[in-house]
């Protein structure tokens, strides 16, 4: 069994037009709530021991108000594939993963769909086609090795929105 934890990172600030795309860090609100869903995931026991995360600054710094709630080792593994990735980019950066849960932080549009593609059944939440900003997945799958995932094999376990979280 392999879990996946997918995550779009938290808002983001829009204070300065002359920031590249790249380089916009998180907002007041963004910072919380990626410090609420560490709270989240520790709460359930869904503990990552890989992180795989786009080097945008407001994924890294997602997973640094992730990752102090987590009692686990994670490492992390800064993948510039991952910024604005698209389904294929994201499935082939995940089959490389050698860890049995791995928390994968990307942007929208890529990871909305690909969360979408990766499961037999979405959960039954209407944000879960938008995926917005801090939106999480936990997702198993019945294999031995993560090569061996293929779309619409995920078990949905959980799914969570910020402005849903309950830690």
């Amino acid at each position: 069994m392999k879990r996946l934890i997918l995550t779009r990172h938290a808002k983001s600030a829009w204070d300065d037009p002359l920031t590249p795309d790249h380089e916009r860090p998180l907002n007041e609100r963004g910072r919380a709530a990626a410090a609420d869903l560490g709270q989240w995931l520790a709460s359930r026991g869904y503990l990552p021991e890989k992180v795989l995360c786009s080097d945008a600054v407001r994924t890294r710094q997602t997973w640094a108000g992730i990752a102090p709630a987590l009692s686990g080792n994670a490492v992390l593994e800064l993948k510039p594939a991952l910024y604005q990735a698209g389904v294929d980019v994201m499935l082939a950066v995940l089959k490389h993963a050698k860890s049995d849960v791995v928390l994968m932080i990307g942007h929208n549009p890529g990871i909305a769909e690909f969360a979408e593609k990766l499961v037999a059944k979405a959960p039954l939440n209407l944000e879960f086609a938008r995926y917005p900003t801090g939106a999480t997945l936990v997702v198993d799958f019945a294999v031995d090795a993560w090569d061996q995932v293929e779309l619409g094999m995920g078990i949905t376990v959980d799914f969570v929105i910020p402005r849903e979280m309950v830690v």
